[in-house]
């Protein structure tokens, strides 16, 4: 009788619950499925950006808005021994260890992370090709992969070597790669990669001496990653400002076994003929231009086997009338099968780039909702203050991406793209092109000193192009906003919350000047470090522009901090870098004057935890600072000092139930936590 008169009182009820736990399972699996799998786990940073994805998240909550002021210095690691300099890498903490690479012979050290006293380092020999490298000190860190057990820790050097350590005891692991017949060297553990880069191009190599300079050169900056057992490479080459030859080796990516460091592919960044983009090196300029470097971090999408090459342009990096065409895969966003090396899809961001709008930031990968349908979106935050956004599984644009129409270049020879891509969303984020209602407008008399700094120099919108010594026009040079130094850039990585699918970028205003001129021209105005004149072009740099009075030229402010909800592609908030600079709140010509937070002028190294964004920066006297603000809003909720100025990368990790804030200064690591 119970049975019989509760199945009609309990039996629409009970569908109806039962349909609600169905959807929401469903829904539930229709979320994200990398939302619980990206950002670190369990208090490890595995990374360069902490994840592969490279969000720089972690969801550790011990340091959170009311207890963020109590942080102090746990400990701090000196790197003189190594003579370590810019302090650029990250380091990874990777099952109660901390690795990191140190100083210009980019020693790999493993350090306690209680205490950061060091447990073992490991040097490569000294060789000419490493003597020679512009990036000696620019490593920024490790990749790792388990194999039967054991964790391997892998480093690219400035010489063009792939070594893999045993991450117990720091020696080269045994059965990877072949004996490199240079004194020094281990008998294993280390690639010569540089036969593998060369093998089909017209150029030798010596393990010792690397290649000719007169025909090229190739180091590493960024750490590869590892996929699913394969090693993939990336690689850099000179800085724009030191090349005048237009020879150059392209920077064609490399992987490699993980266990064995056997050559598995090379992508090919400049198409060679048949292969996919080749029609767009024009006049068989193929053959000898080079670069296309993927110097910036990589990021990967495990699941899907894919890894994500962000690259820069082509050999001189403003000047490119020897290398007529867009010029494909230069300045692109390419996805690779890491197992194969085949191309997935690619994306060229700027077409035929004379601006030097290298990639500089690794990709960031977000599993997101647009238009109520899941999905998996790769951003790509630039120097133009574009963040292109795609499918990363098809390369489609999330939102549309047009060609618009740009200046055409003045200098003989130049042949410009008519039009470059314009992402319709997200919305620009910082500065795009340079008019004078963009100058410092405090009082008129500041305007008008602005203005009249500005006579001698070219400006106007986005994708201005350089112009020559002696030009026709009469102006010194084109000034070019944002220039090579502005936007997202290296010292200030873009981080994100997988959760949410909220992405937060730093940007600063800055413009590039540069004039083209002949080598020659350049080698009697700059020291070329080899001492050598490679003639034909070259870029100088005339006299900077200087703002009115000592002050910034432009409007403030100076850098922001700006968070996008990349499920919609809309603005958040947006905050100003730091607080406004002493030199700007005391200056005699701005007394009585209400100035608003203008931030620094630099960018911001970030991290994102489960409830704030932290980043470092300055307060108005130039204190070093640490600063939390709420990720939601946007709003400062802390700030403590640090010992030195912070630069490049952040992160965090838990360790034995202590969470470690560790920021970069200078040649030190400083590791920030609540007292014990």
């Amino acid at each position: 009788m119970r049975t019989v008169h509760v199945m009609p009182a309990w039996s629409r009820p009970v569908s109806l619950f039962c349909l609600l736990v169905l959807a929401i399972a469903m829904l539930l699996l229709m979320l994200p499925a990398a939302a619980a799998e990206r950002g670190t786990e369990n208090g490890q940073w595995h990374y360069l950006g902490g994840d592969a994805a490279h969000t720089r998240y972690s969801p550790a909550d011990q340091v959170n808005a009311d207890n963020f002021e109590e942080l102090e210095e746990a400990w701090s690691w000196d790197g003189a021994s190594f003579n370590a300099q810019s302090g650029r890498s990250t380091p990874s903490y990777i099952d109660g260890t901390l690795y990191t690479v140190a100083g210009p012979r980019r020693y790999v050290v493993a350090l306690d992370p209680a205490n950061g006293e060091l447990l073992w380092s490991y040097g490569e020999p000294k060789t000419a090709r490493y003597e020679y490298s512009m990036r000696k000190d620019y490593g920024k860190g490790v990749a790792f992969a388990k194999l039967d057990g054991r964790l391997i820790i892998y480093i690219t050097s400035p010489g063009f070597f792939l070594t893999a350590l045993d991450a117990a005891t720091g020696q080269p692991l045994e059965g990877f790669g072949k004996p490199v017949p240079v004194e020094g060297f281990p008998k294993t553990g280390v690639v010569d990669m540089l036969p593998d880069l060369v093998s089909d191009l017209d150029v030798e190599s010596d393990p010792y001496k690397g290649i000719p300079l007169e025909r090229g050169y190739i180091t590493t900056s960024s750490p590869p990653i590892v996929v699913n057992g394969v090693v993939v490479v990336g690689n850099s080459h000179e800085q724009g400002y030191y090349q005048s030859r237009m020879e150059n080796v392209p920077g064609d990516i490399l992987a490699y076994d993980a266990r064995t460091g056997e050559f598995l592919w090379k992508f090919h960044v400049i198409p060679r003929p048949g292969e996919t983009g080749h029609e767009t090196w024009e006049s068989d300029a193929w053959k000898w231009a080079g670069d296309v470097s993927s110097w910036a971090p990589m990021s990967a999408d495990l699941e899907r086997g894919l890894v994500y090459i962000p690259t820069n342009g082509v050999t001189i990096d403003y000047y490119g009338g020897f290398h007529p065409g867009n010029n494909l895969f230069s300045t692109s966003l390419i996805a690779l099968n890491a197992k194969t090396g085949q191309r997935a899809w690619h994306y060229q961001l700027v077409h035929h780039d004379i601006w030097n709008y290298d990639t500089p930031t690794a990709p960031v990968l977000l599993d997101v909702t647009v238009d109520g349908k899941p999905v998996p979106i790769v951003v790509q935050t630039t120097k133009q203050n574009f963040a292109y956004t795609f499918n990363r599984e098809t390369g489609e644009p999330v939102w549309p991406i047009g060609e618009k129409e740009v200046p055409a270049s003045d200098i003989p020879g130049e042949k410009l793209s008519k039009t470059q891509p314009w992402p319709t969303k997200p919305a620009a984020y910082g500065m795009q092109g340079l008019t004078y209602d963009d100058l410092i407008d405090f009082t008129p008399e500041l305007r008008q000193a602005a203005i009249e700094s500005l006579k001698e120099f070219k400006i106007g919108p986005l994708f201005l192009p350089p112009l020559h010594r002696d030009n026709d026009q009469g102006y010194k040079a084109a000034f070019w906003c944002p220039g090579d130094g502005g936007g997202t850039n290296i010292d200030g990585p873009s981080v994100a919350d997988p959760a949410s699918g909220i992405i937060y970028i730093s940007t600063r205003a800055d413009c590039s000047s540069r004039i083209i001129a002949s080598g020659e021209e350049r080698d009697a105005d700059i020291a070329h470090p080899t001492g050598k004149t490679f003639s034909r072009y070259a870029s100088l740099r005339p006299d900077d522009v200087r703002g009115p009075e000592d002050l910034p030229l432009f409007k403030p402010p100076y850098s922001h901090i700006v968070a996008i909800d990349m499920n919609t592609g809309e603005h958040l908030w947006r905050i100003p870098v730091g607080d406004t600079p002493d030199s700007v709140l005391n200056h005699p010509k701005l007394k009585g004057i209400d100035i608003p937070d203008t931030g620094t002028g630099a960018n911001a190294p970030m991290v994102v935890t489960a409830t704030l964004l932290i980043y470092a920066s300055a307060a108005s006297d130039g204190t070093p600072m640490l600063f939390a603000v709420d990720k939601k809003s946007g709003e400062r909720v802390g700030a403590v000092e640090l010992p030195a100025a912070a630069y490049y990368g952040m992160m965090t990790y838990v360790h034995e139930g202590r969470q470690y804030v560790i920021a970069q200064t200078g040649r030190t690591l400083t590791a920030m936590a609540l007292a014990e």
